[in-house]
């Protein structure tokens, strides 16, 4: 009993400090219940796919093994006197691409990035068949405190609050983000953290070892280019 008493003990030390390693990239997203989105007032600008970007990065436990990669998105964001005033993102689940550095084949968990895709993709995550796509939709927008606050994203000038929406959960999430505004271009820039289980997104029945095997945490790097209409 004494020796199982210590390796309980052990065990627990270890996933502490396993779990205390995981340094996220980005700010951790505050969340709350759907909210009434914003009126896209004044200009509009068309985000500009070619030139814009939505990376991903997820972990197993503690940090270890990150996986990350992109994911494709469209929309808009409407701004009036130099402000952001409201905007709507759709992101295509069936995009989701797994970057291949990211992946060892001869590691202990093989697999090639195109496997995570799937796994991504199918009934496991995301059922992109039933979900095909996730949508984010601006509810607020408001002036950044540099003095008060601290961001990851370098220069952060607002606070953003959206509705996203994952599969057939919405939650309100709200981050700091970059934002210029010039005549005909409009850019925003935010990196931010989510945690999957506010959308759903468990793989198997709760408590499965699978899933307990993979972080919480899924860090966001969004980075917008967009053109006005």
């Amino acid at each position: 009993m004494k020796k199982m008493k210590k390796l309980s003990i052990l065990v627990i030390m270890v996933s502490g400090l396993l779990i205390s390693c995981q340094e996220s990239i980005g700010d951790k997203a505050s969340t709350t219940l759907e909210q009434v989105v914003s009126e896209q007032k004044g200009e509009t600008y068309i985000l500009e796919a070619e030139n814009s970007s939505l990376k991903w990065t997820g972990y197993h436990k503690g940090g270890l093994a990150p996986r990350f990669g992109t994911v494709k998105s469209e929309g808009t964001i409407s701004a009036d006197g130099g402000s952001v005033t409201g905007g709507s993102l759709i992101i295509d689940i069936n995009s989701v691409l797994t970057d291949e550095r990211s992946v060892d084949a001869d590691a202990p968990e093989g697999g090639r990035s195109s496997d995570l895709d799937a796994h991504l993709k199918n009934e496991d995550f995301f059922e992109s068949d039933k979900y095909p796509t996730a949508k984010f939709e601006i509810t607020n927008v408001g002036a950044f405190d540099a003095v008060k606050e601290k961001s990851m994203t370098v220069g952060a000038t607002n606070t953003i609050s959206g509705n996203l929406t994952i599969k057939d959960k919405t939650v309100n999430v709200t981050f700091p983000a970059k934002v210029n505004v010039a005549e005909n271009n409009l850019n925003l820039e935010a990196k931010f953290t989510i945690k999957r289980q506010d959308w759903g997104l468990t793989y198997g029945a709760e408590g499965n070892p699978k899933d307990w095997a993979i972080a919480q945490e899924i860090d966001i790097e969004l980075n917008v280019n967009a053109k006005k209409v």
